[in-house]
């Protein structure tokens, strides 16, 4: 597989409507797997307040469309202050959210963005990137140990 490169820059007012929806609509997908689908848009709803109360111009996040050599829209990622660390004083950041759009998965674009969001955290002084994923997402998963990371912790859950 070639290696790629992405460019970030901030998302447009439209991208960030388009990415809001599909993230809160992929949120609601998981949790409703825990819970009721009204419950699960309540706190998906809330979750997008409580971290991004100004939308795209909320402070100490970033809102980010990748784009490839062509200058094309290959994908987008939202990082921004790590939740378990104070304010001012985190070391590492967070990564929320991260999309490959789908004529470009698997061709590297998902290991290109993280490169690149790695890098611009690393601007800002920050020595760490950290972030959640859903247990039985495989690709995510292979894509972030492939890129470095690791297990910092595990919550397991089983239905009685």
């Amino acid at each position: 597989m070639a290696v790629q490169r992405v460019t970030l820059r901030k998302m447009t007012m439209a991208e960030y409507r388009s990415t809001t929806d599909h993230r809160e609509a992929e949120s609601v997908r998981v949790l409703s797997r825990v819970m009721s689908e009204q419950l699960a848009r309540e706190r998906v709803r809330r979750g997008t307040a409580r971290f991004l109360p100004d939308g795209l111009d909320t402070v100490g996040h970033h809102l980010l469309t990748a784009e490839n050599d062509l200058g094309e829209a290959v994908g987008n990622a939202w990082v921004g202050a790590d939740p378990g660390q104070a304010s001012g004083t985190a070391s590492s950041a967070w990564l929320y959210d991260i999309n490959v759009f789908s004529p470009y998965r698997r061709l590297g674009y998902g290991s290109a963005i993280l490169a690149a969001a790695e890098a611009l955290i690393a601007r800002e002084g920050k020595t760490a990137l950290g972030l959640n994923v859903v247990g039985d997402n495989e690709a995510a998963i292979a894509l972030y140990r492939r890129n470095g990371y690791e297990v910092a912790s595990m919550s397991m859950r089983k239905s009685v």
